[in-house]
């Protein structure tokens, strides 16, 4: 999570944009987004210079010369951040506009990145701005070159200013929560993992990151060209011959978004990613039975109009409710055997007021296999929002499969729980769920009602219909105190007033007598 002191660094940079004229905090994202990702890429080409220098061969981005379609060129070197970033202003916006920009649009032709960047334009015309602007991503993005999946949190705090950020329950999934639920359903080499409600593909990276960390020694050949997304080959009429493999798929309804993603996807080496720019619970998306694995945070709030809702997810779960629809979407989409994590509001898991929510709850448990639940604080997704949310881990079976669900009340994940968010190590339930979940057939079966987690089986949820909330299966222990009689009390507060009485009285006489 970045901190106040980045945050400041955040808002001196807008500051900046919008002292140059560019005062839509639209456009001001967007230009940004592309200054930070064309620092990333001379970061990601220092790094490749680095191990070439150990003797390790890695592949270039810059190309030894640059020549735009008009022909005219320019040698690859000046297009990299460290080169132009102490030109003089004119010519700094000059090689930008004119270089740089025409060369990261066209970077890794026929990728979803360059398909996000065909329309795109830099925005940035006066050099004074640019040059205040390159400066202040420069020392912003100094404490973010080892992890970039930080740069997910600048984008998030960038997109709070907007005045429309959080209204249809869209914010970013911190990483560690992300981390979590992927440790959970623990992504292997091949499999096809989806997140249909992407925003700025948090999920598909910490899926990524997974697999590079956990599973690269099992990865062969095809398993890391699905993983970068090996492309369609198509004959030279343009019909696909041989279909490509991509291991990572989303789907994202903002053009912003979309762009951010394919960015960030680009630089954590998923060239390739099937992403597309959709509404995913409408009726443009068709895609059925695809995937391994779904990883997702939808939106919570909002409804969908009635005509453009899939039939497919009306019959899971007949509802206009976008929570609802995602999930009714997550199942229609996975294999029979395939897994999903995804974060839920607390209202999914008890609300009787439509009949729509008891449903999705009597489909996860009597059709599918419902796995766990982790009950998460209110506090998680601050400053964006307070909603109390939950994790569902489940199963598609199409056939049942729900025998217990394992249950976790998690208190805390690490960092406060207030706006600030602060790192608070004392408080992180996270360690201990990993822990209990990677031992469910030993420990957790021995627990009591009594604890942070503990296993309730499938007909106990039934006889309650079908309500999910944690304290209609935790154990409350209710301690006896005694307290005195009344007379006593009363004496003690009789007491205590005099004691009052007599302490004004003395510190009237010592200010002899003033306030009478």
């Amino acid at each position: 999570m970045i901190t106040g002191a980045v945050k400041a660094k955040v808002d001196d940079v807008w500051q900046r944009m919008w002292e140059g004229g560019i005062t839509n905090p639209q456009e001001v994202i967007t230009q940004l987004t592309y200054l930070m990702f064309i620092r990333s890429l001379d970061e990601q080409e220092l790094e490749t210079e680095r191990m070439e220098a150990l003797g390790v061969p890695g592949e270039h981005l810059f190309p030894d010369t640059f020549t735009k379609d008009d022909g005219s060129s320019i040698a690859g070197s000046e297009l990299r951040w460290n080169v132009f970033k102490d030109q003089a202003p004119a010519t700094m916006l000059t090689t930008i506009r004119d270089w740089v920009f025409p060369f990261i649009k066209q970077l890794h032709d026929d990728t979803p990145f360059a398909r996000s960047m065909a329309d795109a334009t830099f925005g940035i015309n006066n050099p004074r701005t640019l040059q205040k602007a390159v400066s202040g991503i420069d020392e912003l993005m100094s404490g973010f070159d080892d992890n970039m999946d930080d740069l997910g949190d600048l984008y998030e705090y960038m997109l709070s200013k907007l005045s429309t950020a959080g209204t249809n329950g869209q914010f970013r999934t911190p990483k560690h929560i992300r981390d979590m639920m992927v440790a959970m359903v623990d992504p292997r080499p091949g499999e096809a993992i989806c997140d249909p409600a992407m925003g700025t593909a948090g999920f598909l990276i910490s899926a990524s990151d997974w697999l590079r960390t956990k599973h690269a020694d099992d990865m062969r050949d095809e398993d890391w060209a699905a993983f970068r997304g090996r492309a369609d080959e198509k004959d030279a009429r343009g019909h696909v011959t041989h279909p490509g493999r991509h291991q990572f798929s989303g789907g994202e309804t903002d053009q912003t978004m979309y762009r951010i993603s394919a960015m960030n996807l680009l630089l954590h080496g998923v060239e390739q990613p099937d992403i597309r720019l959709v509404d995913s619970v409408s009726k443009q998306n068709t895609v059925t039975s695809r995937f391994d694995l779904v990883l997702a945070n939808p939106p919570f709030t909002g409804n969908v109009d009635k005509e453009d809702i899939a039939p497919s997810l009306t019959a899971i779960c007949d509802s206009k409710q976008t929570e609802l629809l995602f999930v009714a979407l997550f199942l229609r989409m996975l294999k029979v055997g395939g897994r999903c994590a995804c974060i839920v509001p607390n209202g999914v898991l008890f609300r009787t007021n439509s009949k729509a929510y008891r449903q999705l709850r009597q489909e996860l448990v009597e059709h599918q296999q419902l796995r766990a639940i982790i009950y998460m604080p209110s506090g998680v997704f601050k400053p964006y929002s307070g909603v109390s949310t939950a994790v569902l881990v489940f199963t598609k079976t199409d056939a049942g499969g729900t025998d217990k669900v394992w249950m976790y009340n998690m208190e805390g994940d690490g960092f406060t729980l207030d706006d600030k968010r602060d790192v608070d190590s004392s408080h992180d339930d996270i360690p201990d769920i990993l822990e209990r979940w990677n031992h469910l057939d030993d420990e957790e079966k021995k627990r009591d009602r009594k604890q942070k987690s503990f296993f309730v089986p499938k007909q106990e949820i039934v006889d309650n219909d079908y309500d999910f909330s944690f304290n209609k299966y935790v154990e409350t222990t209710y301690e006896r105190v005694e307290y005195p009689p009344t007379s006593e009390l009363l004496s003690e507060l009789e007491d205590l007033n005099r004691q009052m009485a007599d302490g004004l009285a003395e510190l009237r006489s010592m200010l002899g007598g003033e306030g009478k």
